[in-house]
């Protein structure tokens, strides 16, 4: 049997998957089982940070393989302390949890919020104000704070307690929060990725923190997708100038491997104490390696790159045959075609290019890294597939 036939009738069917079947890869370079190569501008959607086979990130991995891949969180492990390290001096948030993944590092986000507003005014204060047309993960509490519906259908009923409300429309929070007293949190992603790859205003954004300042409201920052250089900062917050309480990452952390963060401002620092959270896996040695590698390389020239990058797919793209609108920050971009998107992706796929959507968009997640000619001839075969 091949490849995909044994998918189709071993696996669940929860993924529309392309007719592709991918062996191996190399930066920004992927081969298919027929050894057609093929440009990548998914990363995994926002994983493979420094695309496939990154030397650097393999030698990382593989020698923490052969010390120590796995131990109880029971006891200490120097790649899970030097990653919060580093992260904490990057951000200037002051404690990290170790997860798997963003659908988890937004849970323990959740959670901590919540026992921050319940040990400081009581258990009547849990609601948590998402935006509408967000998304934070598939998990029964992350389905619940996604503010898309199309994503609660069958699921139901959901975790109680949160709330939704228009993304940049400051007016519209402030009357939420005015007639709600028992609001604890209010968690946003600074781009909406899976939303149609949106980015909050900065008016809006100003908005949400004096709201929030003035009621003692958490600010929790979704940075699952916009995180780790992706938007040509190291976090997409720090376009708005914005100080969240509480920051949670995961994809391109660990470069490859399952790894999720949430981080703790001064204000919620200590809300998780001994028992009150915990995960078999978070904090891997493996993963924590590779992220170290990762996360050590996203310097400012790297950023300053990814932002030269954006700004020639942009230029490149803006106003061509074929093309209403352009979305987004850094390497984080959403494309309005005349045609349906999945026309346009199939028309790339064809051609050599690989990307994906968001909603109704074409969506564009290239390694940081990518080489510039590879760029310039993928930006060609979506022009091409566009007007065509």
């Amino acid at each position: 049997m091949k490849i995909q036939e044994i998918d189709n009738k071993y696996i669940a069917g929860a993924y529309a998957r392309f007719p592709l079947t991918l062996t191996k890869g190399k930066g920004s370079i992927v081969w298919d089982e027929s050894g057609r190569e093929y440009i990548d501008l998914v990363s995994g959607i926002a994983v493979n940070t420094f695309g496939l086979a990154d030397g650097e990130w393999i030698s990382a991995v593989t020698e923490q393989l052969g010390m120590l891949q796995h131990a109880s969180n029971l006891y200490y492990t120097g790649p899970a302390a030097l990653l919060a390290q580093m992260l904490c001096l990057r951000t200037g948030m002051k404690k990290v949890f170790f997860s798997n993944s963003g659908a988890e590092a937004n849970e323990c986000a959740i959670k901590a919020a919540r026992k921050y507003a319940a040990d400081k005014y009581g258990k009547d204060r849990h609601i948590i104000v998402t935006l509408q047309n967000s998304f934070h993960g598939r998990t029964i509490t992350t389905l619940a704070a996604t503010g898309q519906s199309e994503y609660h259908h069958d699921f139901e009923p959901l975790t109680a307690g949160f709330v939704h409300t228009p993304a940049n429309d400051a007016q519209a929070l402030a009357n939420l929060v005015e007639s709600t007293p028992d609001i604890a949190a209010i968690l946003f992603e600074p781009v909406q990725g899976e939303g149609g790859v949106l980015p909050l205003t900065p008016e809006f954004t100003s908005a949400m923190a004096d709201i929030a300042a003035r009621r003692d409201i958490l600010l929790l920052c979704d940075e699952i997708q916009s995180g780790n250089g992706r938007t040509g900062k190291l976090y997409g917050y720090l376009h708005y100038g914005m100080s969240p309480d509480i920051v949670t990452t995961a994809k391109g952390l660990g470069g490859g491997l399952p790894l999720g963060a949430t981080l703790f401002g001064g204000k919620t620092e200590r809300v998780l104490t001994a028992g009150t959270h915990g995960s078999t896996f978070g904090g891997n040695p493996v993963c924590c390696a590779g992220a170290l590698s990762i996360l050590s390389r996203i310097d400012d020239a790297l950023l300053e790159d990814v932002r030269l990058k954006s700004d020639y797919v942009v230029g490149a793209l803006s106003g061509a045959p074929g093309i209403r609108s352009i979305t987004g920050l850094g390497l984080m971009l959403g494309i309005e075609t005349e045609k349906p998107a999945g026309e346009v992706i199939a028309a790339c796929m064809e051609r050599g290019v690989l990307i994906l959507k968001a909603k109704n968009k074409v969506r564009l997640l290239p390694a940081l890294n990518i080489p510039m000619p590879l760029l310039e001839k993928a930006v060609s075969v979506i022009l091409e597939a566009c007007a065509g």
